[in-house]
């Protein structure tokens, strides 16, 4: 028969809670005994796994559950755990160097706290703020205005970063009005397509469109991601109104039509306004 690698001993629960988590993180990685899944992964592999996590987190928070924010925030606080120790296992850095990086960021980037510089006001702390960035990015070598908005980040998010930073530089409409008259006209050009039968230029109209209103979200100071995640929670209630009344009824909604669910939609309407 085989020989078994005997089990490993689990870490001390008497130590920090974050040691612990480290070292359990350490025990994973272990060629000798460690976790097969764990030992294969790569920062590549677990970056799907902390975007998740982030989204999740606020999930929890949308919702205010207050106990699945705790385990949400966990789980997360995995993710960087895991990416330090494989990066530890490299040579690069560890954990230690991570929080020791934004413990040093918060205090240059806050001197009204932790130095003796005062600003007027809260604008001009957060034009303080921006300048600071600008400087780090600088010393990086990223002297592009656009430089540094991660290309990963989900793209209405990343929209509003880069007309933000182009806004900083003067590129950017007056006001929402005129957002929302470019709206008008890409909605145009998008049913020109639509009518022509070109697909490829129509996905590229709606790309506009998206990018448009993201923009219009920036201009109103309304996070897309949030607005959006608020019409499907919406949708999904209604949905399941519609899906309730259909079974008091006897039917599933394949069983339907449109005319039918639209009259219930409208109903779970009219029953939220009257809640």
């Amino acid at each position: 028969m085989p020989s078994q690698t005997p089990p490993l001993a689990p870490p001390s629960e008497d130590q920090h809670p974050l040691f612990r988590l480290v070292e359990i993180m350490a025990k994973l990685r272990d060629p000798v005994g460690g976790c097969p899944w764990d030992l294969e992964q790569t920062f590549a592999t677990i970056a799907p796994y902390t975007v998740e996590e982030a989204y999740e987190v606020a999930d929890a928070i949308e919702r205010n559950d207050l106990p699945e924010l705790k385990e949400e925030l966990g789980d997360l606080l995995l993710q960087v755990v895991f990416h330090s120790r494989m990066a530890e296992e490299q040579g690069a850095f560890d954990l230690r160097d991570v929080a020791t990086a934004i413990s040093d960021k918060m205090i240059r980037r806050h001197p009204h706290v932790f130095g003796d510089h005062a600003y007027d006001d809260l604008s001009a702390q957060v034009a303080g703020w921006e300048q600071l960035k600008a400087e780090e990015r600088k010393a990086k070598a990223k002297t592009g205005v656009l430089d540094d908005v991660p290309a990963g980040l989900p793209a209405l998010t990343r929209a509003v970063k880069l007309t933000k930073r182009a806004a900083r530089v003067g590129f950017d409409w007056p006001s929402a009005a005129e957002v929302l008259d470019k709206l008008r006209e890409e909605t145009e050009e998008i049913a020109v397509e639509i009518e022509a039968g070109d697909k490829a230029k129509a996905r590229e109209e709606l790309g506009d469109i998206l990018f448009v209103c993201a923009n219009l979200a920036r201009k109103l100071d309304v996070d897309p991601e949030d607005a959006l995640r608020a019409t499907n929670a919406k949708f999904t209630r209604r949905f399941g109104f519609v899906e309730a009344r259909l079974a008091e009824r006897g039917k599933t909604p394949d069983q339907s039509d449109l005319a039918e669910m639209d009259g219930l939609w409208n109903a779970a309407k009219a029953a939220e306004k009257e809640a």
